[in-house]
């Protein structure tokens, strides 16, 4: 929804497109969790995914970039497209909510207000190295904060389910493309990318077959370095490979684990 904050104009179909949102579900990697950046407007005891209106100035993916800029201080970032939700009663079950969060902005949107009516939601995904990441508050929020996927608070609206589906995009996704530089350090050891990519699928995977596997597509390297990691425990780095990493996300590949 562009860079500003709530004010008289977002009732305005001059500026946004009617009734068509972006909600973009940020993940990060951090103490073998996965997580998500979920923010909660002031006044409720409900949480939802980074989200906005599109400016009639910016596409779709324009505004799912401007809306993970806004929460994390990143450009930039790897982002997919996964679904689209849109139900009758997606908005009006909680307009109430919604009052309350406009009324502590100082707004108060009109009875006939195009926001007020059913509204279809583009979701994507976006993954970024938890450690980058500086949240960046709105004015019309009381927190936002990383929670676990699988910890997740009361949230508002669908978003549970937009949630939901975004793991399954991410967990199918991740056997074609080598998602995992987004979410590591730029130098990371062979179990820490073997733990989360278990994290991510939610289930064992044989480390010896993981490792060939993974070795065997050229995307990461071995570097002439070590992390101290405990007594006679200092196993060697890696790093992607931007080139076959790049060549990868447009081409695909297979991760048969």
């Amino acid at each position: 929804m562009g860079t500003n904050d709530l004010d008289t104009a977002y009732f305005d179909e001059q500026l946004y497109v009617r009734n068509v949102a972006v909600d973009n579900v940020i993940f990060g990697y951090h103490d073998r969790e996965l997580k998500v950046l979920l923010q909660k407007p002031k006044l409720l005891d409900k949480w939802t995914v980074a989200g906005g209106y599109i400016l009639k100035t910016e596409s779709v993916e324009e505004a799912a970039h401007n809306i993970a800029f806004m929460r994390t201080g990143l450009k930039d970032l790897f982002l997919e497209q996964f679904k689209t939700f849109g139900s009758p009663t997606r908005i009006k079950d909680e307009w109430l909510d919604i009052e309350k969060v406009f009324a502590n902005a100082g707004l108060n949107p009109p009875t006939e207000a195009w926001i007020r009516d059913y509204s279809v939601s583009i979701a994507f995904y976006t993954l970024t190295e938890f450690s980058l990441v500086t949240v960046q508050k709105a004015s019309f929020d009381e927190a936002i904060e990383w929670w676990p996927v699988a910890q997740l608070p009361k949230m508002m609206f669908d978003h549970a389910l937009i949630i939901e589906e975004a793991l399954k995009a991410l967990q199918r996704d991740i056997y074609h493309y080598p998602i995992g530089y987004e979410l590591l350090p730029r130098k990371f050891t062979l179990p820490e990318i073997h733990s989360l990519y278990e994290t991510i699928l939610g289930k064992t995977l044989d480390n010896r077959n993981f490792t060939r596997k993974l070795l065997s597509t050229g995307i990461i390297k071995k570097l002439d370095e070590t992390r101290n990691i405990g007594a006679h425990r200092s196993p060697f780095l890696y790093k992607f490979e931007k080139k076959r990493y790049d060549a990868a996300l447009k081409d695909g590949i297979f991760l048969g684990f």
